[in-house]
């Protein structure tokens, strides 16, 4: 259970300094879960000067990259120790399936795994020098301060994926949770404090984005804004961290084309697209909502399509049986059914889902049915823009050339997938395709190893594997000379 509810600087829990609270919801039935601390700028100051005093100090400095990876390590080895919990909460939090939690749980334990080991292999190396006598090396150091503002959709599993990198960079840090879902991020602080790391490293406050999120943003005392979420609220963290010309790693969200051509498996590229969809009601950034079809196979796609989609099973994610969980909140619900009804207006056709669910055993919580939109353009907004729910459309397609173009007609480049058997096309389209991630005949698969983050609009940088370390790190070049000789330039 979280036996601390409050804001945690320093090596201490406290409450806000307003004293303000925020109720936490579940939103498969709207019961409140507990009241958390809710803090704002000022609590925000005192956590960041808490991780500059930390980072300046000795104590933390002076930590081997061994120890440090050490440490990192055991933070995997007490995510899995307490993983039940864990998934308990995110499901509680979220909605999303306990089975989904569990995944999570044992993802962000091999995340801190894997940057524990990696700590001590990636500190610098040896450079040609072009002088004699002399001796030329690159180092690698921690960027200092980070700012760490995380999502809703996967609070901790996304908060992972910077915090492991950042500790082993040496790197110390605030962490904002989601203002809605930080009932994870506060039960692993808890755990922390077993791990050994001194005061001030680590510094988690609570509260919104507008307040925290923007001093964090804005602060001069933080080197570094990681940011997780939307493109608007991403455009205003790099214009607020423009100011001291702060580093910003940003990942945007994405609108990820899954393309079925005529020659690929498409019968077991169906349960691949439930998939990429469905998964946490389509509450990811990856979701691969904009579904492409070859014109000879589209109407068997969407038959199936349609039959599958009508017997998944919504519920309460504790209940095992239960496939499909709530949204998050009322005002995504809200934004997902206004998305349809806007398709539907320029000339989609609705062949299933497109509303609250009848059951009265989920009146009160924010569910929305399963959909599957055809007919669909890309000049449409539903095919535009993100939609972060349970929602599928369908473009018909009539040539490869076509499809590689539409699918490229995106302000967004995060992933992409497509199913076909011709090696030569595999080629073609892998490289056609401007997107950070492209799966071939699979979709939705990220694992620690492989860099994670998208083109144009879906962000900066990139998160997981090797790079996910470097993002935090600075490249110092130290050059020493052995035997200097006077140059006799000017003055003689």
């Amino acid at each position: 259970m979280i036996k601390n509810k409050n804001l945690y600087i320093n090596g201490c829990w406290q409450e806000a300094l307003s004293n303000e609270v925020r109720t936490i919801y579940n939103p498969f039935d709207k019961q409140a879960l507990v009241n958390v601390a809710e803090g704002g700028r000022e609590d925000a100051k005192k956590a960041i000067q808490s991780a500059k005093l930390a980072f300046n100090t000795e104590e933390w400095r002076n930590f081997s990259t061994i120890e440090r990876g050490r440490m990192v390590y055991v933070l995997g080895d007490l995510i899995e120790e307490n993983k039940e919990e864990l998934a308990r909460l995110e499901t509680l939090n979220t909605g999303k399936t306990y089975a989904e939690s569990i995944w999570d749980m044992d993802d962000i334990a091999g995340i801190f795994r894997y940057y524990g080991g990696l700590a001590d292999k990636n500190e610098g190396e040896g450079i040609a020098s072009p002088n004699p006598n002399t001796q030329s090396r690159l180092v690698k150091e921690p960027i200092g301060v980070v700012g760490m503002i995380c999502p809703w959709n996967y609070p901790l599993l996304q908060a992972a994926w910077k915090i492991a990198p950042a500790l082993a960079a040496g790197c110390t840090m605030v962490i904002k949770p989601s203002e809605f879902t930080p009932l994870t991020t506060l039960f692993w602080t808890q755990l922390t404090e077993q791990a050994g790391f001194p005061k001030g490293v680590i510094n988690t406050v609570l509260g919104p984005g507008h307040s925290i999120g923007a001093e964090l943003a804005e602060n001069p005392e933080v080197d570094m804004i990681s940011f997780t979420g939307g493109v608007v609220t991403g455009k205003k963290i790099m214009k607020a961290a423009a100011g001291n010309v702060k580093k910003v790693a940003l990942e945007l969200g994405g609108k990820n084309p899954h393309i079925l051509f005529e020659d690929g498996d498409w019968e077991t590229a169906i349960d691949f697209i439930l998939n990429g969809v469905f998964f946490h009601a389509g509450q990811i950034c990856s979701a691969g909502t904009r579904v492409m079809v070859a014109a000879s196979i589209h109407d068997q796609v969407v038959k199936h399509l349609e039959q599958r989609i009508k017997k998944i099973r919504l519920g309460n994610g504790m209940d095992e049986q239960t496939q499909m969980g709530p949204l998050i909140s009322e005002a995504q619900l809200e934004k997902v059914s206004n998305h349809v009804q806007k398709a539907i207006s320029e000339g989609a056709e609705l062949i299933t889902g497109g509303k609250k669910p009848s059951n009265p055993e989920l009146a009160k919580g924010y569910f929305y049915e399963p959909t599957l939109l055809v007919g669909c353009t890309k000049e449409m907004a539903i095919v535009k823009e993100e939609i972060f729910g349970p929602v599928i459309h369908i473009e018909k397609f009539d040539s490869e050339a076509e499809a590689i173009k539409n699918a490229n007609d995106t302000i967004y480049g995060l992933s992409a997938g497509f199913w076909t058997r011709d090696v030569q096309r595999i080629d073609r389209v892998s490289k056609a395709l401007r997107f950070g991630t492209v799966w071939i005949n699979d979709f939705n698969v990220y694992f620690v190893q492989a860099p994670w983050g998208g083109y144009k609009q879906s962000g900066l940088g990139r998160e997981l594997g090797h790079t996910g370390l470097e993002e935090f790190q600075e490249i110092k070049h130290i050059y020493q000379n052995f035997h200097p000789s006077p140059l006799n330039w000017f003055g003689n």
